[in-house]
């Protein structure tokens, strides 16, 4: 798994790539809690180039995302396609998650709260 970080606006966006796992999904959190000691709080998740997410991967963003509500942030996903779609879908948390096919939609969501 590879994480590139980068900011738009006060929006921090991680595109993430290859698998995400029991081995690697502890990362996503550890970047997170970074992130908000950073006082950054709303975060995307692009999962355009994610081949793979297993239940751990899943409590992962589960995690971050109840972590930045605390600080009333948020965590959108965005560009989930196929395989890991099927995932969302199976454990009932395309409800849960606030999913996206668009960067742009995405980051003006987080001006409409």
């Amino acid at each position: 798994m590879d994480i590139t970080k980068r900011t738009r606006g006060d929006v921090v966006i991680l595109d993430i790539s290859g698998e995400i796992d029991l081995y690697n999904a502890p990362e996503i959190k550890d970047i997170i809690n970074g992130l908000i000691e950073e006082k950054k709080f709303n975060v995307i998740i692009n999962l355009e180039k994610v081949t793979y997410i297993d239940s751990s991967g899943i409590g992962a963003l589960i995690s971050s995302l109840s972590n930045l509500k605390k600080y009333q942030g948020g965590l959108k996903i965005i560009n989930v396609f196929a395989s890991v779609r099927k995932v969302f879908e199976l454990t009932k948390l395309t409800s849960f998650f606030e999913i996206y096919d668009s960067e742009e939609v995405a980051i003006e969501s987080f001006n409409k709260r």
